[in-house]
């Protein structure tokens, strides 16, 4: 496994726990069985359209608020059951049992993106930056407007040096999510806004 660079793998570290932190900040969330799937995919439209117009800060937050629990909604009880058992083992640290739970709940909801996704943030935080890159590919082939996954592949690959992908990443991020809080990571490029 390739190492991330020394010092910046301390930033990416706390930037990936702030990222981390802030999904969890849509007040410990829960997740629900997400009912019909047509209209699932219809309330998940109008969340991204609502979130790319966002105009203030307090909007960005307002709509991504609604994105995190569009995310968070599982596609069937079973799988809600095993995303809060998830992050009930997350939130106490006990990031080993939260993995073994993600593990299965990909295997059952291998189609719901943010299994994926939870499952990358976990192995992230035990140190495997590889099997969180895999896991936050899935999550994107599976949801490619997951602006928590662009950011936290962007601030993994920074690590590892590779730092215009991460600021491919961080781009496609903000075009999503206009106020994402690590769009202050962006790079300015000359003759360009950020």
């Amino acid at each position: 496994m390739r190492r991330p660079l020394p010092g910046i793998a301390a930033i990416a570290g706390a930037l990936l726990l702030l990222v981390a932190a802030a999904a969890g900040a849509v007040a410990d969330p829960v997740s629900k069985v997400r009912g019909d799937p047509a209209a699932h995919a219809a309330e998940g439209d109008r969340v991204f359209r609502f979130l790319a117009l966002a105009k203030t800060e307090a909007e960005g937050r307002a709509m991504e608020d609604q994105a995190w629990l569009w995310f968070m909604a599982a596609p069937d009880a079973a799988s809600a059951a095993l995303m809060n058992r998830a992050l009930e083992r997350r939130r106490a640290f006990d990031l080993d049992a939260a993995l073994a739970v993600l593990d299965e709940l990909v295997a059952a909801a291998p189609d719901w993106a943010e299994a994926w996704n939870q499952r990358a943030t976990v192995r992230f935080e035990k140190g495997d930056f590889e099997g969180s890159l895999a896991d936050i590919e899935v999550t994107l082939r599976l949801e490619p407007r997951h602006f928590g996954a662009l950011a936290g592949r962007a601030i993994i690959e920074t690590g590892f040096g590779r730092v215009a992908l991460a600021q491919s990443d961080l781009r496609r991020a903000v075009a999503i999510h206009p106020f994402l809080k690590e769009r202050g990571l962006l790079i300015a490029t000359p003759g360009k806004d950020i």
